[in-house]
């Protein structure tokens, strides 16, 4: 068996992979504890022509940038060609208008202190007392001083036309954005949208048609939820983000460029802190890929036990099951809550750290600047020093809001590393190859001769040990013996659900390996001890068995299978609908269902895998009918749990540990009083004592069930009204109310998070009044004065960044565990309010195993979303704009105003992104759980699946149901991009006519140039902080 167990490691060793859910429970526990305390490492996994390579255990892998589009077509190419060149232009314009900025802001600076030269002092003789000239009011003075006798005249400056002119090129520019900006959106959404249409399919049809053996080794209910989660974080980070980043990061380097051309000394000086900041940003995109990666796998785990529990509710409900089964689930609960804690801490330091590198630079640029206006004016004029600084902070800016899209794009790069493993992994054994003999006739002669054979699941356990024997055409052969003798992996094995390690399965003298695996399954009916019917029609299950079979065919087999009577007997009678596994239907009715289906494709080899062993004694005298007249003129396998069912069986094979001990008919066997004589007579003994307890206990049996029932109804947990009795979620005048109700426990760290955000809000704000007061500082011609006001002011944005990496790292941390104690609790809530439901809830079509796992995974994490950091990012973003409108209120009216003149465009185009994004989302949130429900079937019962040559049927099935959410998403993403870049480009609209105006204001003497800026500053960093 040495020699066995290395060849079998061989050919397992494509798909055989360590399974965690094998170690002990208590081992996982203890592993997670030490990973969330001492961090796990993350390695980039090369992948080539979409190939993963696999890393050491314990290290979360991610796949390359370029493998996240390998499902790419030479039109998705196109797409992100042109998003990309959109990106990358729209990126560019904000240091243009950076560059219009910085010279707006020189002609309003150089219009006082082109006058530093003059003496104030003479010229203040020939006006009146109460006027003192300087060089920021003398334009508004002039007209009261007579100089007449000086002969002195104001330098003539066309201040007007300079300004009009630059903000007519801001004008174009915002035209500009608003062709730039939807091809930008759009054109990356529809790529977006293409790709992972094309990965839905891919994942599912790969999935579909691995080997069964894959199965054995991996849980069809993980992979379930991989589906559904991480496909979703695919989505996310190659969309409209990814080209968000593109923009970001084309700023930055326009930016970088634009400064490095006009003073790069200061522009290096600045970007001293640049490594540091590029620091942090790996940093956060490696441990958020790291913490994201641990994270699904904890919900995947979890999803896999819900999918478990929802498609066995009646075994559950049958032993009372619930509370075990919520207990369970909870464990991996807290095991991803513990992960996303630690990823908002994490997150809130490392972000907290970037602000206080910006306030840092913008502290070391206004040092250095004013420091080179004084000593080098000749090359660095006021001008030259503005706009490398706005140059220079706003490209930093931009690498920042680039964070957050980055983080998208890591999480997409490890949740792609799961899917891309799934699908590459190669199968021997797969329907999809068209290769194989396809015999015009086939015989029907099975012949096993020496085989070996372990389960890829258990290499060290042997199952069949040297098997031989044969079952001769149209005759009936019975396997007989104890649990584990390997029956039923016989019958596994004629189907090729897996390969023998050594000798062979052969039908009429052919190995199986060497037919058309398609061909072969199509001519092999199986009827196994657990019947599976799929959520359709009772003639779309019996049409399973052979698609193109007419009514007339249907009819005949379910007439050979003892079904036709009942079935007519049903209101819709063909037409009815079994429900989720046949749950509308009894036992002995999906059994007879099942046989139809077998029969149907007149197949010459009839597997019968203890078909009747589940069944009340009624329903299997029928059910047995129904076999042994379907067994007639084929060559028919049985494994039956009773004995008395092989009498007129042409042969029994008696196995024991995977060998032949004994073989002939019944009464050879029953005369030779070996172990089938021995069988036979325990048999008899328990059969006697079964029908006695089963006559005294049937009155009984009901009892605990409904008992159950109405404990559990009675049951209420704080909370669990989010589920209603008919299965809705709860939308009553106020669900926000309800969500922070829920979030009550958390309510102190809500508050502090709150406060922190509201700290926040006016540091943006704040920072505003000090930028324009520095940049007024470049007005003073007293030098000492000038270098004093500096220096103050390069200490309070020093201060303004250590109070923000405080308030980042409270705000971050503090949602993050109110966030993540929410998801658990409402995870847990509406999993255990799903199971108080009666039975009669899961039969609804709505209600199915895959549509409740699809709401489970997505709609708790919803409402977090809802409350927590959404609430304190409100908060933040009310008091950015709510300070920032004072402040620019207080000092400049007007001019506020006119800028407050826009925001009824942003708030229409904002208000249409919202309408249009929920109207779709509603349409694609249902068509999409369709879709998952057909996945979640198909994987669940993947083994009938495999029998039925079902893969392409419901893979194609999948598709259809994909290609409604698909073309609303095509549509969807056009209208995103006109609304995108509208809202983008009133930005530039706005400045220019805030620019014009404020030039008008100050000829008139109503405003000073301070003033404006602050008016400016304060509404353009409170924006900016929210669009952040």
């Amino acid at each position: 068996m040495e020699e066995n167990s290395h060849d079998i490691n061989q050919r397992l060793r494509p798909y055989v992979e360590k399974d965690e859910d094998n170690i002990p429970q208590n081992s996982i526990i203890n592993e997670m504890a030490e990973a969330a305390s001492s961090g796990v490492e993350v390695k980039e996994v090369s992948a080539k022509n979409g190939d993963v390579q696999k890393e050491e255990k314990g290290a979360a892998e991610i796949v390359g940038f370029i493998s996240l589009f390998r499902f790419s077509n030479a039109m998705d190419f196109f797409y992100m060609f042109i998003g990309t060149i959109a990106s990358l232009v729209h990126g560019a314009t904000f240091p243009l208008m950076l560059l219009i900025f910085g010279n707006l802001t020189v002609t309003f600076t150089n219009r006082s202190f082109d006058l530093c030269g003059l003496n104030f002092t003479i010229l203040d003789c020939f006006c009146p007392p109460d006027v003192h000239l300087t060089p920021g009011n003398i334009f508004n003075e002039y007209k009261k001083c007579n100089f007449s006798a000086l002969n002195f005249t104001l330098p003539n400056i066309d201040f007007l036309a300079n300004v009009r002119q630059q903000s007519l090129w801001l004008t174009i520019i915002g035209c500009g954005i608003i062709v730039v900006g939807y091809f930008q959106v759009s054109f990356w959404s529809v790529a977006c949208e293409r790709q992972t249409r094309r990965l839905r399919e891919r994942l599912l049809r790969a999935i579909l048609n691995k080997e069964i053996a894959y199965f054995d080794i991996n849980k069809t209910n993980q992979l379930n939820t991989q589906l559904i989660e991480n496909v979703n974080k695919v989505h996310d980070g190659t969309g409209d983000k990814l080209g968000s980043a593109l923009q970001f990061i084309a700023s930055f380097f326009a930016g970088l460029a634009l400064g490095l051309i006009r003073g790069w000394k200061l522009t290096l000086v600045i970007l001293s802190v640049g490594p540091l900041l590029f620091l942090n940003a790996f940093i956060i995109t490696k441990m958020t890929a790291t913490m994201t990666s641990q994270e699904l796998k904890s919900y995947a785990k979890a999803g896999a036990i819900a999918e478990e529990v929802f498609s066995s509710i009646r075994t559950v409900f049958a032993y009372n099951g619930a509370t075990y089964e919520s207990n369970r689930y909870a464990i991996h609960l807290k095991s991803a809550k513990k992960n996303g804690i630690r990823k908002g801490a994490i997150n809130g330091i490392l972000m907290g750290t970037i602000f206080l590198f910006l306030f840092c630079t913008y502290a070391l640029g206004f040092w250095y600047g004013a420091k080179l206006v004084r000593e080098e004016a000749e090359k660095y004029s006021i001008d030259a020093i503005l706009i490398v600084f706005f140059s220079i902070i706003t490209a930093v800016f931009r690498l920042g809001q680039a964070a957050p899209h980055l983080q998208a794009l890591a999480q997409a790069r490890g949740a792609a590393y799961t899917l891309w493993n799934i699908i590459d992994t190669p199968s021997t054994i797969t329907i999809s190859n068209p290769n194989g003999i396809q015999k015009e006739d086939l015989i029907g002669e099975i012949k096993f001769s020496n085989v070996q054979f372990v389960y890829p699941s258990r290499t060290d356990v042997p199952v069949l040990n040297g098997l031989s024997f044969t079952a001769h055409p149209g005759q009936t052969t019975a396997l007989v013996g104890t649990s584990g003798c390997g029956k039923s992996t016989c019958m596994q094995l004629l189907q090729r659900f897996y390969d023998t390690v050594d000798g062979s399965v052969e039908i009429d003298g052919i190995p199986v390996n060497q037919y058309n695996l398609r061909w072969l399954r199509q001519h092999i009916g199986v009827v196994s001890q657990e019947p599976v019917l799929f959520q359709t029609t009772i003639r779309e299950n019996i049409l399973f068995g052979r698609i193109d079979a007419t009514q007339e065919q249907i009819e005949q087999a379910a007439k050979m299978a003892n079904a036709h009577d009942f079935i007519m007997s049903l209101p819709h009678k063909y037409n009815t609908l079994v429900g989720e596994r046949g749950a509308q239907l009894s036992g002995g009715q999906k059994q007879r269902i099942a046989i139809a289906r077998a029969l149907v494709r007149d197949p010459r080899i009839l597997l019968l895998d203890e078909a009747t062993s589940a069944l009340d004694t009624e329903s299997e005298h029928i059910v047995q009918e129904a076999l042994d007249r379907a067994s007639k003129g084929r060559t028919t396998i049985v494994i039956a749990h009773r004995l008395s069912t092989n009498v007129n069986a042409s042969k029994i094979i008696v196995l024991n540990k995977g060998s032949v001990i004994e073989e002939g008919n019944h009464e050879t066997l029953m005369g030779a009083k070996g172990v089938y004589h021995g069988l036979a007579e325990a048999q008899n003994l328990h059969l006697k004592e079964d029908d006695q307890q089963e006559n005294d206990d049937d009155d009984l049996l009901p009892l605990p069930i409904y008992t159950r029932v109405l404990s559990l109804s009675d049951q209420h947990y704080p909370g669990d009204e989010i589920l209603t009795a008919d299965g809705k979620y709860y939308t009553g005048p106020s669900p926000f109310w309800t969500m922070l109700k829920m979030n009550k426990p958390e309510i102190c760290y809500i508050i502090i998070g709150c406060l922190s955000c509201i700290c926040n809000g006016g540091i943006q704000p704040a920072f505003g009044v000090i930028l324009s007061k520095v940049i007024a500082v470049f007005q003073l011609c007293d030098k000492e004065e000038q270098k004093h006001r500096v220096f103050i002011y390069i200490l309070i944005f020093i201060g303004l960044g250590v109070l923000m990496l405080f308030t980042m790292f409270l705000q971050s941390c503090l949602f993050a565990i109110s966030g993540e104690r929410l998801t658990e609790r409402l995870r847990a809530k509406i999993f255990r309010t799903l199971l108080q439901q009666e039975v009669a809830y899961f039969d609804h079509p709505e209600n199915n195993t895959g549509a409740l796992c699809t709401r489970l995974a997505t709609e708790a994490s919803d409402v977090q979303g809802a409350t927590g950091i959404r609430i304190g990012t409100i908060l933040q973003n009310i008091c950015n704009l709510g300070v920032g409108l004072v402040l620019a209120f207080i000092f400049g009216w007007k001019l506020t105003l006119l800028i407050l003149a826009f925001v009824p465009f942003m708030i229409i185009a904002g208000f249409l992104q919202i309408y249009m994004m929920t109207r779709f989302a509603n349409k694609d949130k249902n068509a999409l759980e369709n879709a998952g429900k057909i996945a979640v079937e198909a994987i669940s019962n993947i083994r009938t699946v495999a029998q039925l040559t079902k893969e392409q049927h419901f893979g194609d099935e999948y598709c259809r149901l994909l290609d409604i959410p698909f073309k609303n998403s095509l549509k969807q993403a056009h209208l995103f991009g006109i609304s995108f870049s509208f809202t983008d480009a009133i930005t530039f609209f706005a400045q220019a006519a805030l620019f014009t105006f404020g030039a008008w204001l100050v000829e008139r003497g109503e405003m000073t140039f301070e003033e404006i800026m602050l008016v400016l500053n304060c509404i353009i960093f409170g924006a900016m902080a929210v669009s952040y």
